[in-house]
């Protein structure tokens, strides 16, 4: 496993496991149980996601310690605009069976400028030393800005969509400058592009270079830039293959390719207009 350094000393392991859609229950009990016995140690859902009852369980059952998982989950845009943020994370902390998240994260800039609010009490939320970090997700640059000026620390993780066809390049050059780590959902496309994605050309003849599928690849090349990234699957098969990408690297040759088929292919919704 390789780990990326956070702004306040934290280490994230980079490859983690999402649990995006995954049915609440059986689906997703034996989905993150079948992770952490691959070898995942960050496990990243959301209340949102209505499965943070299954995912605790499924922690506490796998024999791995509680402190050795790296643990996210979100605040909902429906608790940003009621502002009872922090209702919302003792039930997520109920939910999952723990005393603290590893990081904890505002899931959408939910419009007036509400998740301004909501940052500031994350930040409360961190310094009572129940969320170890705290970041945020979709976030564009404006609204980052936005927070920095209304509070005192600086999110550790900008979580977005991100893929060979959405690189996000400049993006994640401005939060370089400021020491937030980037983060990938949907890295291998979406459920509903996964199959177009995979079967690109120009992934499968740099796998075919490793021995390496288009998938490993492309997770691959999230962890060679230093972007955290979190599959998801519910078949065991491809959560134990989407975890076999460290006994190889790409090349620059590599990367550029793969950087090359880039074309702004926003899959998800604009986190400027989205209306959820």
């Amino acid at each position: 496993m390789k780990y990326a350094k956070l702004n306040n000393g934290l280490d994230i392991p980079m490859l983690g496991f999402g649990v995006f859609q995954v049915a609440n229950g059986d689906e997703c009990y034996d989905a993150v149980k079948c992770a952490l016995e691959a070898g995942y140690r960050h496990i990243d859902t959301a209340a949102v996601y209505g499965n943070e009852v299954s995912v605790g369980k499924a922690i506490k059952d796998s024999g791995v310690p509680r402190k050795d998982i790296f643990l996210t989950t979100k605040v909902w845009n429906e608790v940003q605009r009621s502002g009872i943020v922090e209702d919302a994370f003792k039930k997520s902390l109920d939910d999952l069976g723990t005393d603290y998240v590893d990081l904890y994260l505002v899931h959408w800039p939910v419009r007036p400028k509400k998740y301004v609010d909501t940052w500031l009490e994350l930040e409360k939320i961190y310094k009572s030393g129940r969320a170890k970090a705290i970041g945020v997700s979709n976030f564009k640059e404006h609204h980052l800005d936005d927070i920095k000026a209304a509070g005192t620390i600086v999110p550790v993780i900008d979580q977005v969509e991100l893929h060979p066809e959405f690189s996000q390049k400049p993006l994640r050059s401005f939060c370089k400058e400021r020491g937030i780590v980037v983060q990938a959902y949907t890295p291998l496309g979406g459920s509903r592009n996964v199959e177009r994605m995979l079967a690109n050309p120009v992934l499968n003849q740099i796998g075919k270079k490793y021995g390496k599928s288009a998938a490993q690849v492309i997770l691959r090349w999230n962890i060679e830039q230093e972007i955290v990234t979190i599959p998801r699957s519910i078949k065991p098969e491809r959560i134990k293959a989407n975890f076999d990408i460290f006994d190889f690297e790409l090349d620059a040759e590599d990367i550029a390719a793969i950087d090359s088929i880039n074309i702004d292919n926003r899959l998800a919704s604009d986190p400027d207009t989205f209306e959820f």
